[in-house]
């Protein structure tokens, strides 16, 4: 999430109540996840395990639970709870805004958009041309949506991510501060289910058609032309390239790429990033020829054994 304005290090400080290490006039633009910041954002981590991730990201703000030493060109803010204190920076710069109606006056409807009855749209959306949205969808705030899309009953885009830390007393909600953007000639089921960004966009790009009853998660990239049958469901930070299929009930693990023109058929599941121009079946999804060949091969083991 970009900040409204150049922000110093010592007024985000301020803002969260930490300490810092650092020039107090150090710049601050954003605040982001790993997978998405860029020079000048703030990238939180609260495990060992990835401080050195964190640290020589493209983040040049870290908050950190712990002291350590800091990278040349970049800043830390020492927290006793980097998550919190993210959320901290979510509540401020992103509040909750109540909706009042039921198309909020900040939303942005464009020519020959039609808009059947009980639609939600929340506060800041835009919503481009000769766009279809039917009955009871609901579009939270500031998502953005192109021109000619179709959105078909009862889906809901922009809800929040589903990201928690657990605490001893139960868990602990990552606030969901980015937002949904769906670009132009996509189509959406009926009950389809797209999560807006932790700090980032969820993003469907142009073209891409999504069957009913899809999920995506937070955070991931559906790129160009790509046809979701019944039932996918994408967790997030995923990277799905341009031309990919995915067929009924087919699925992929969180922070995956599937590349351009891959082929997932029904019932796969992706546990790790797939190369382009393939097609993958079972699960974990392996090529769907060499899966096939292993099923085949059991299948005649199995009969052997009875046998035997």
């Amino acid at each position: 999430m970009k900040l409204p304005r150049i922000y110093t290090l010592k007024e985000i400080a301020e803002i969260i109540g930490t300490t810092f290490v650092g020039s107090e006039d150090f710049p601050v633009t954003g605040f982001n996840e790993i997978h998405v910041v860029e020079k000048g954002d703030i990238v939180f981590v609260d495990h060992p395990k990835y401080y050195d991730k964190a640290l020589k990201s493209n983040a040049t703000i870290v908050l950190i639970n712990k002291e350590v030493v800091c990278p040349e060109g970049k800043a830390l803010l020492i927290s006793d709870d980097p998550f919190r204190d993210f959320n901290k920076l979510s509540k401020y710069f992103n509040p909750f805004q109540k909706a009042v109606e039921s198309t909020a006056k900040t939303s942005k409807i464009g020519v020959n958009t039609i808009i059947q009855p009980n639609v939600f749209i929340g506060n800041n959306v835009s919503i481009g041309d000769n766009c279809l949205i039917h009955p009871n969808v609901v579009i939270y705030d500031n998502c953005k949506i192109g021109n000619n899309v179709t959105i078909h009953a009862g889906t809901t885009i922009g809800a929040d991510a589903f990201y928690y830390k657990r605490r001893p007393e139960g868990y602990d909600k990552l606030i969901s501060s980015g937002s949904v953007v769906i670009e132009d000639n996509v189509d959406i089921g009926s009950l389809c289910t797209i999560d807006r960004g932790v700090s980032g966009d969820t993003t469907i790009k142009k073209g891409t058609k999504l069957d009913n009853q899809v999920q995506v998660g937070h955070d991931t990239i559906i790129g160009e032309n790509c046809l979701m049958a019944a039932q996918v469901g994408i967790a997030g930070c995923c990277v799905i390239e341009d031309n990919v299929t995915m067929w009924g009930q087919s699925a992929l693990i969180s922070g995956i790429t599937i590349g351009k023109g891959a082929v997932l058929l029904g019932q796969s599941a992706a546990a790790k990033s797939l190369e382009g121009g393939k097609t993958y079946f079972g699960t974990p999804a392996s090529e769907a020829r060499k899966k096939m060949q292993e099923l085949a091969k059991l299948s005649m083991l199995l009969k052997y054994q009875n046998k035997a």
